[in-house]
Formats: C-alpha cells, sequence, structure tokens
C-alpha cells in the first residue's frame, strides 16, 4: 500500500474547516431581512412625503427609499443614501441626527453624511434634494 502524504491530508481537513467559516462572513454581511442582497441607492427622483415632515434642526428617515433628509437651522434640507459604506446594510435606525448600521454599528451623523463611529470610513452617499409644490424630492446628485 504506498505511504499517504500527511501534508495533504492536513490540507483538505483545513480547507474543509475554513468552507463554513468563510460562509458565515459572508452571511453576516448581508442584508438584515436575510435577503442575501445589499440595499440599493436612488438612481431616480423619489417623492419621499410632505415638506412639513422635516422639521429645523431635524432629520427623518425614508426606510423604504434609504435615504434620510435633514433640515438645518437655517431651513436647507440635506439628503444622503442610507445604505452603510462599510458593508452596504441599510441603515433603519435614527437617533436624534445619528444613523446607526444594524449590521457592525457604524454611526454616520444625518446632517453631514460623516462616519462618527466605526468600523465605516467612507461618508455616506450626498443625493441631491427639494422641495417641490409641498414635497421632498431626492435622488441622484447632480
Amino acid at each position: 500500500m504506498p505511504a499517504r502524504s500527511s501534508a495533504s491530508r492536513r490540507t483538505v481537513l483545513r480547507g474543509a474547516a475554513a468552507a463554513p467559516v468563510a460562509g458565515l462572513g459572508l452571511a453576516a454581511c448581508s442584508a438584515p431581512d436575510g435577503s442575501g442582497s445589499a440595499a440599493a441607492v436612488p438612481t431616480a427622483p423619489v417623492d419621499l412625503g410632505a415638506e412639513s415632515e422635516v422639521a429645523k434642526g431635524a432629520a427623518k428617515l425614508y426606510r423604504d427609499h434609504n435615504v434620510v433628509v435633514s433640515r438645518g437651522k437655517d431651513g436647507e434640507l440635506k439628503a444622503y443614501s442610507t445604505v452603510c459604506t462599510h458593508a452596504g446594510c441599510p441603515i433603519n435606525k435614527l437617533q436624534g441626527t445619528t444613523l446607526i448600521c444594524p449590521c457592525h454599528g457604524s454611526e454616520f451623523d444625518a446632517v453631514t453624511g460623516k462616519v462618527v463611529q466605526a468600523p465605516a470610513t467612507v461618508p455616506l452617499t450626498k443625493l441631491s434634494v427639494k422641495a417641490a409644490n409641498g414635497r421632498i424630492v431626492a435622488g441622484p446628485a447632480d
């Protein structure tokens, strides 16, 4: 009977043991709804709702469109995608003007789009936003 190489047996066993762990890593970065797909940034203008929904100095999260809109104390509207720049998860929690990603805990300022807590290092994608006929409309940046 020929001698078997213990090195090749170890290589096979190591590969078999690592495969399930690698799969878990992918699942952890999937969308929280279990769909396995990341959230989408609006690619066309979207009517979000009444302009009165966003008070001065506040922000409103539009989960269905992956958008957050804030209004400065001067009345200026700003909008950002709420797709986390770390792993593409949809951000579904807004506390005051802080967005909190459910996947890995990244936090973003809804007024500036800047990262306030890692692991994300890249700011949120800025979107165009305007008030038209009493409605807030947001879409891709101009």
